[in-house]
């Protein structure tokens, strides 16, 4: 058989029959006088179970590997392997259907997908109550609701060794809370009126105080611990210095200090 016969019959292309040559996978006959390759009945063979191997989702290395082994001692593990493999690609692809399927009803439900999105069920949820109370207020939006939504969207991606187990019960909290949005607004506004004052002015105390009130105190240990690397000095505070320096000067002095008494409440 020509090169063009033998693809043909086991059903690829001579330009993949070629490469094989070039990788090692299917042994390349010698050229007889006339200079064409002429193959037998193994090769087609051999080129037929590269195909099926292929199907099957392997790869050519570990194609190469079964082809390796004659009497095929390693093909069982090998496609035991592979169909492990894909049972966890169908239980992931099963888990993002349904991931998406939650999303689209919570976006039908609440008229769309937040600018942040997508986010889980439970930021969804909040993002649009935070929408609908926005839009009911007399001016526009503070800056600091559309920031810290940013960053509640950032620990919502964490992946889940990080520390941030506490998000999901503190949106609860804040949803359960009627007066949670209110005096969560108001703070929103007094941090837009920190944005260009000095770390000393006397208005931080207290909003620092206002926050940490905010905070349910079974809260308290875990979010302190989450963030006590804000505190200066404090090693692996990466995150901590990002946030901070997605602040002014003096808001990021008010998220210093309200870990801080987040830390004192939990001792």
């Amino acid at each position: 058989m020509r090169i063009g016969e033998l693809a043909a019959l086991a059903g690829v292309t001579t330009r993949t029959v070629r490469h094989y040559h070039r990788i090692g996978l299917l042994p390349e006959p010698e050229r007889r006088s006339n200079g064409y390759r002429v193959y037998g009945l193994r090769g087609a063979i051999e080129l037929v179970r590269i195909r099926r191997l292929t199907e099957l989702g392997l790869g050519l290395d570990e194609i190469r590997d079964v082809l390796a082994d004659d009497q095929g001692r390693d093909t069982h593990e090998v496609l035991a392997e592979l169909d492990e493999d894909l049972a966890r690609q169908e239980r992931s692809v099963r888990e993002r259907r349904e991931r998406l399927a939650e999303l689209l009803r919570n976006a039908d439900a609440s008229g769309g997908l937040p600018p942040e999105g997508p986010v889980s069920p439970e930021l969804t949820a909040l993002f649009t109550e935070m929408s609908e109370y926005s839009a009911r207020l007399p001016g526009a939006e503070p800056h600091m609701a559309a920031r810290d939504r940013e960053v509640l969207a950032l620990l919502d991606a964490a992946p889940e060794s990080a520390s941030y187990a506490w998000l999901t019960e503190l949106l609860a909290s804040l949803r359960a809370d009627s007066e949670a949005m209110r005096a969560a607004y108001d703070i929103y506004a007094r941090l837009d009126e920190l944005a260009g004052a000095p770390v000393d002015d006397p208005r931080i105390p207290e909003v620092a105080a206002a926050i940490a009130a905010l905070m349910p105190d079974e809260l308290a240990p875990e979010l302190a611990r989450s963030a006590v690397e804000m505190d200066e000095g404090v090693p692996g505070g990466a995150f901590a210095e990002a946030l901070l320096a997605h602040h002014t000067p003096a808001q990021a002095e008010v998220l210093r200090r309200t870990m801080r008494l987040l830390w004192e409440r939990a001792r």
